[in-house]
């Protein structure tokens, strides 16, 4: 308690206060100056309405009150440093958010349709033996290109040999037989009219020779089977193209008309790309071309361009041969068939590309970037403008197909609208905002087309 009323005594004397009570009073601190405790009230006499001062004849009327004021003051000067504002803060963040946005303007669009596909041979010949034997040769080099009628195999030609001398020599004796036949035929019929023979005899002559006749014509025939069958111990190459490897070797067996082939000829220049086409898309197309929004039936039309399945292009352009009339009924989808050039073997059979199909044409076509569309909670698309106001309004647009990094868009959009591309994290429908140009290449938002100057660079000194 001494140590208390020393400490107390050390404090300045304190001013009247407007307002009595009874007890100490402690004025609420201020946030820029720190905690202070008002001075004690003081009354005219001590009584029940004089208040505790801090003097020593009255420190007993409420010294049990003096550490609970202490400790109050403590902790009032510990909110009064947290309140404190820090140096260099500057104001709160405000003022108009900043937004970039791109003007469209209709411009001309070509339609073009993607389709996957896969290549085909132009031309596919299997070879197989149509006589049987043992193979002698292998007259091609696997993988080579050929020419139609180049002998590839050859057959052991020796048992077919001997069957076509047979036959020559049957044919042979057949026409050696007939003259002798056709010359009885004329005698009998001399003396048929003398009643010299009789009529039996001269008809059987007659019959003689026109069998004698078919004769000939039996063996010619046999021979002529022959000489196939003699021919086709040389397996030639039915039409021109690039060989595959050969699935016999010298020395094998071959059977007429054997289920496994020979080998296989393919003719790659030109080459067949056929793709897949929805029943779907072709509904739309046929639509969007009766309404007016596309223009078909341009010049050029047919041609295509293909993209190989590492994503580059293919330098020489193919035509549409022809669409298939029948849908099928699993996907939905038809066959369209295309024709390309293949000089150089580029394309081989079985590849896996993308054709590029022109469709038509769109002469005032309304892009919007990608970026600049989003989607609600339906997953309808939709998109934020600036209007004349500088306000922001939403509109529900209707999409087409994308075209590169941008959006046909078919309804909900016009020329000259403002579409905000960047900063719509920071927007909503009817803020107001500042509106700057959207620049492509740009990638750290609108904030990065302000541009700063660099700090002054002190005068250089002399030495």
């Amino acid at each position: 308690m001494n140590t208390t009323k020393k400490f107390l005594s050390k404090a300045p004397s304190p001013s009247p206060s407007p307002s009595r009570g009874e007890g100490c009073t402690i004025s609420p601190p201020s946030r820029q100056e720190g905690c202070t405790i008002s001075p004690p009230l003081r009354g005219g006499d001590e009584g029940e309405g004089d208040v505790c001062g801090f003097t020593n004849d009255r420190i007993s009327k409420c010294g049990s009150r003096v550490p609970y004021a202490i400790g109050l003051l403590i902790f009032l000067l510990f909110l009064n440093a947290c309140g404190k504002p820090k140096e260099g803060a500057g104001p709160p963040q405000g003022g108009t958010p900043e937004v970039a946005v791109v003007v469209l303007q209709p411009e001309p669009v070509v339609i073009d349709t993607d389709l996957p596909g896969r290549t085909s041979a132009y031309g596919v010949a299997e070879v197989r033996p149509q006589v049987g034997g043992i193979v002698q040769k292998r007259l091609f080099t696997e993988g080579s290109d050929v020419k139609a009628g180049e002998v590839l195999y050859q057959i052991d030609p020796a048992p077919y040999q001997a069957a076509y001398d047979n036959a020559k020599a049957a044919l042979a004796r057949a026409e050696a037989n007939r003259p002798a036949v056709r010359s009885r035929v004329e005698r009998y019929k001399e003396l048929v009219a003398i009643n010299a023979v009789s009529h039996q005899d001269y008809d059987d002559a007659a019959a003689a020779l026109k069998q004698a006749e078919a004769d000939v014509e039996v063996y010619r025939a046999a021979l002529e089977t022959a000489h196939i069958n003699l021919a086709y111990t040389r397996i030639t190459a039915p039409i021109s193209g690039r060989i595959g490897k050969s699935n016999v070797t010298v020395g094998a067996l071959a059977t007429a008309n054997q289920g496994s082939a020979f080998t296989t000829i393919q003719q790659l220049d030109p080459i067949y790309v056929d793709a897949m086409q929805s029943s779907a898309n072709l509904l739309r197309l046929k639509q969007n071309i009766a309404a007016g929004r596309i223009k078909g039936g341009g010049p050029g039309q047919a041609r295509v361009k293909l993209l190989l399945e590492d994503g580059t292009a293919y330098p020489l352009e193919g035509n549409l041969t022809f669409s298939d009339i029948t849908v099928d009924a699993s996907t939905g989808s038809f066959i369209i068939r295309m024709i390309f050039p293949n000089p150089k073997y580029t394309l081989l059979p079985g590849m896996y590309v993308r054709a590029l199909i022109q469709e038509g044409m769109v002469d005032r076509a309304i892009l919007a970037p990608q970026q600049a569309v989003s989607r609600d909670p339906k997953g309808n698309p939709l998109v934020l403008i600036v209007d004349a106001e500088g306000k922001v309004q939403q509109r529900m647009i209707t999409v087409d197909r994308a075209i590169g990094d941008k959006w046909l868009v078919s309804s909900g959009l016009k020329p000259g609208d403002r579409v905000i591309v960047e900063g719509v994290q920071k927007v909503r429908p009817g803020a107001s905002v500042k509106v700057v140009p959207f620049d492509a290449g740009r990638k750290d938002g609108p904030e990065a087309a302000k541009t700063t100057q660099p700090p002054a660079q002190p005068p250089a000194k002399a030495n």
